[in-house]
């Protein structure tokens, strides 16, 4: 019988076709989201309106745009743990209004994981509209039938970002994964520093919906801390975090999303550091006018 780890790579790798890999590449490409302190999103910056520094030394961007209409290539990463089963209808509802907001058939591509016990591919990259759908269409959390013949629950939360990633590896353009879950991860057999890597060199950001049932978990063994894993994540890969709550609704999110990922930066530049350097190199990407919040990943690790 194959690992889950096993089970993961083959998923992803039926997917993954006509890969190039390119070695001795050190142009670095970042997306980037600028707020001000309202929260408002700015997109009237130029190049030389933004100072980038790499492991503390001043980087020169050598390429700017606003990504308004660049491709999209997006994975929906949906928790289907028993955690989840009271919330599950909301999410494949909001989910279905995205796709038919955001999805510009022949230009954008989305891929389906769902998660629980093993993280799997339900859907690979697709740009039709109905077939996204049809495929939202059928998760849901596993019957108690699959639930014995997996032996018992679990979430694979950090297998399904690892999964996601590796599909995003050999795509161009805006690449991002929305994750909803809780946060809590109980059977992956990657850590959290572990996926956060695999999206680093994906050059991937995740954005995260927190969408929890406390009722599930006050009748179990109290809440774990699932919104400081989800923070984290989307934190050091510069997507956002979001909390579905009274006040802000999972249709509000998704179109929170939708609008950042209109309203992007894309910044590269060639690293002046030697590319046989191994080690994580720290980004810091900040703007010359005062008061503003850069949003991006927190560095990258150079291809070798």
């Amino acid at each position: 019988m194959l690992s889950r780890r096993a089970l993961l790579a083959q998923s992803a790798s039926l997917l993954a076709q006509d890969v190039t890999f390119t070695t001795g590449v050190n142009v670095v490409n970042l997306l980037a989201t600028v707020r001000d302190k309202k929260g408002e999103l700015i997109q009237t910056l130029t190049q030389d309106d933004f100072i980038l520094t790499e492991t503390g030394k001043p980087q020169k961007i050598t390429y700017f745009a606003q990504q308004s209409d660049l491709p999209l290539r997006l994975g929906l990463l949906i928790d289907t743990s028993m955690s989840q089963e009271k919330v599950i209808a909301a999410e494949r509802a909001a989910a279905f209004r995205f796709v038919d907001r955001v999805l510009r058939e022949k230009i954008d591509r989305m891929f389906l994981i769902q998660f629980d016990t093993l993280a799997r591919v339900k859907l690979g990259f697709s740009d039709s509209r109905t077939q996204i759908e049809e495929t939202l269409n059928g998760i849901d959390t596993p019957t108690r039938k699959e639930l014995r013949a997996s032996g018992g629950s679990g979430t694979s939360y950090f297998d399904a970002v690892a999964s996601g990633s590796e599909l995003m590896k050999t795509q161009t353009g805006r690449k991002a994964l929305i994750v909803l879950s809780d946060g809590v991860d109980s059977s992956s057999d990657h850590t959290l520093p572990m996926a956060i890597i695999e999206a680093l060199r994906a050059d991937t950001i995740v954005y995260s919906i927190y969408f929890t049932d406390p009722a599930f978990y006050s009748m179990a063994f109290g809440m774990p801390d699932g919104r400081a894993i989800m923070t984290r994540l989307s934190k050091e890969t510069g997507g956002g975090f979001f909390e579905v709550s009274k006040k802000l609704s999972i249709d509000q999110i998704f179109s929170l999303i939708e609008n950042e990922l209109r309203s992007q930066y894309s910044i590269g530049y060639v690293s002046d550091i030697p590319v046989g350097y191994p080690s994580f190199r720290k980004i810091q990407l900040t703007t010359k006018p005062k008061g503003l919040v850069v949003q991006t990943r927190d560095g990258y690790w150079p291809k070798r």
